[in-house]
């Protein structure tokens, strides 16, 4: 699996955990970025901004990868009007599609794109027609969603073999620190409060997955401060560090392969 760049700081909160969703949608598709350009109305370059926190996501972007990747993009696009709103950019349905925003020329060679990629050559921008859902149906369809799976951390659904979060989990707020447990099932360790062996978790993120990271690092001897669900720089060091000591690709991104880990 190619190796992400790591995301912007200073992106808001709402775009990191958008961009979290897309990246990890593309990757379980299997495409690169290339292959994605050749599915949707986007060029490479275009999804390499996008995608790497350089250029704010269209709307229209976050609907063509989801449905380049097989997945019902409804949720995504409930998730992009919330970071829309947040900061103050233009309401969904008033972006420019491919036809008109994607006009720059194909870039000569790969200087921009992601880490493990470098060697796929550009790809022209397809000019598509872009089908638009309206906001009123996203919203009831994410409502469904969310109460169906009240609780899950992401809002992309879990593979079919990722067992439920346990209803008994402590629920993340922010301001507050974290009792750890020490409980074991089936040869894997829990700590209470996330049962996931597949989320996304890098920097700037938080909530009960980040909580359950910290208290495993802690587990396996690694100190990541406050066990506090706020994934900082303090505990991706540590992430760092254990992945080290594990043999995994030290990049601090936890990932299947660093739970796998701490789940030991």
């Amino acid at each position: 699996m190619p190796r992400w760049k790591e995301l912007p700081s200073e992106l808001p909160e709402k775009d990191l955990q958008l961009l979290v969703q897309l990246r990890r949608l593309k990757d379980r598709s299997g495409l690169g970025l290339t292959g994605l350009a050749a599915k949707t109305g986007y060029s490479r370059s275009s999804w390499e901004r996008y995608l790497n926190g350089k250029q704010p996501v269209p709307r229209g972007a976050v609907e063509e990868l989801a449905r380049a990747c097989g997945a019902d993009p409804t949720r995504l696009l409930v998730l992009h009007e919330v970071a829309a709103e947040a900061n103050g950019r233009a309401a969904p349905g008033t972006e420019a599609g491919p036809e008109t925003a994607e006009t720059e020329k194909t870039e000569a060679g790969p200087e921009e794109e992601e880490g493990g990629e470098a060697g796929e050559p550009p790809s022209r921008s397809l000019s598509r027609p872009r089908r638009v859902v309206p906001l009123w149906w996203a919203v009831v369809g994410a409502l469904v969603a969310m109460a169906a799976s009240f609780g899950a951390g992401l809002l992309l659904a879990p593979d079919d073999d990722e067992p439920a979060r346990a209803p008994t989990a402590i629920s993340y707020a922010p301001g507050r620190t974290y009792e750890c447990t020490n409980d074991r099932k089936d040869g894997a360790a829990y700590a209470g409060h996330s049962v996931t062996r597949e989320a996304l978790v890098d920097l700037n993120g938080n909530g009960r997955d980040v909580v359950e990271v910290q208290c495993l690092l802690r587990k396996h001897g690694f100190d990541p401060g406050e066990i506090d669900g706020l994934y900082g720089v303090g505990t991706k060091e540590e992430v760092r560090k254990f992945q080290s000591s594990r043999g995994l690709v030290d990049d601090g991104i936890v990932g299947p392969d660093t739970w796998g880990e701490l789940r030991r």
